[in-house]
């Protein structure tokens, strides 16, 4: 049986709803990607300058964002420099915790965990120090995402209490001191620019943890362990797809990308009514840069031979669109 065709308004209106999803999607894309450009120029600027000299006119201009597009995205500079505290720490959990966590007893767990941090503040120094040197010069509401991150690490040293044998008991502030210590000595080597592998602090730190739970004789086989080698952390899983070509990113540029993946085998006209865009002379402009860039591919014969157009993504195209969904993806957990 034979569907009868939908009445053209609403097609129309249908076409309109396609759209209004697509602009949807591709305006989350377009805020993901600019905002993951100032989170890393941000993250850059605070390791040369700290956060007295992070200001926005420097963050933008190492972005390469406009003025209103930070302010689209963040409050003020303590906003932004937040949200880098958040991804730091994100990051660090990433490696720390899998690294705690295939461990089985409480030491082994710590050793695991502290080694993963340790690799990974010395591989980003930059990183590092904003979360353990800047974040205490910056505003009240980091230092109160401050202070929860300090409270998560407390927890898990605080375990050490049901290693302890016998009736002795702990001080009820020794997890807090212990954390307080360990970041003590990280702060110093990190502000005194100490260019050391920081890896070889982690039999010493261990030391200083184990030892008011475990006692001298465990804090003295710590300090003995040999140290495992140690791999580079890759500071990001999500790159930046469209950094890589030679374009400047805009709303235009994205939404023709997305409607080309969305419909393959559109014609000029499909594509601009997919992405929004009136002006046939600007649609034809950005999908013969999108070729040049070896983004898109057309299939079809063109209008030079009175045949459609038939626009498809290439496999360096498609890999750019996944890129960003992946880094949106990533942005959104």
């Amino acid at each position: 049986m034979v569907s009868a065709p939908k009445p053209q308004g609403q097609a129309s209106r249908a076409r309109g709803g396609s759209r209004e999803g697509l602009n949807r999607a591709v305006h989350v894309r377009m805020s993901e990607v600019q905002r993951g450009r100032l989170l890393a120029a941000a993250g850059e600027v605070v390791a040369e300058v700290g956060y007295a000299g992070m200001s926005m006119a420097r963050v933008t201009s190492r972005a390469g964002v406009s003025r209103g597009t930070f302010y689209e995205l963040f409050e003020d500079r303590e906003d932004c420099f937040l949200a880098v505290f958040d991804d730091t720490v994100a990051q660090i959990a990433a490696v720390a915790r899998p690294a705690y966590e295939r461990e089985r007893s409480w030491r082994e767990q710590v050793r695991g965990g502290l080694f993963a941090l340790l690799v990974f503040i010395g591989d980003e120094r930059g990183l590092g120090s904003l979360l353990i040197v800047d974040a205490l010069s910056a505003g009240s509401r980091v230092l109160a995402r401050r202070a929860q991150w300090l409270e998560t690490l407390t927890g898990i040293i605080e375990r050490g209490r049901l290693e302890v044998k016998g009736a002795r008991e702990m001080p009820p502030l020794t997890a807090e001191g212990v954390v307080g210590a360990v970041l003590s000595v990280l702060h110093a080597r990190l502000l005194d620019g100490d260019d050391r592998p920081l890896v070889g602090l982690r039999n010493q730190l261990m030391a200083l943890i184990v030892l008011p739970y475990l006692g001298p004789g465990a804090a003295k086989r710590e300090l003995e362990r040999p140290l495992p080698r140690a791999r580079r952390v890759s500071r990001r899983p999500v790159r930046f797809p469209l950094d890589e070509l030679d374009i400047r990113i805009t709303y235009r540029t994205l939404r023709v990308l997305a409607a080309v993946a969305e419909h393959p085998g559109a014609s000029n006209r499909e594509v601009a009514d997919g992405a929004g865009i009136r002006d046939a002379a600007q649609i034809s402009k950005l999908l013969t840069r999108l070729v040049k860039l070896g983004l898109t591919q057309n299939s079809g014969h063109g209008q030079a031979k009175g045949e459609r157009n038939a626009w498809a993504l290439t496999a360096k195209g498609d890999e750019v669109q996944r890129g960003i969904d992946a880094q949106v993806a990533h942005a959104g957990r």
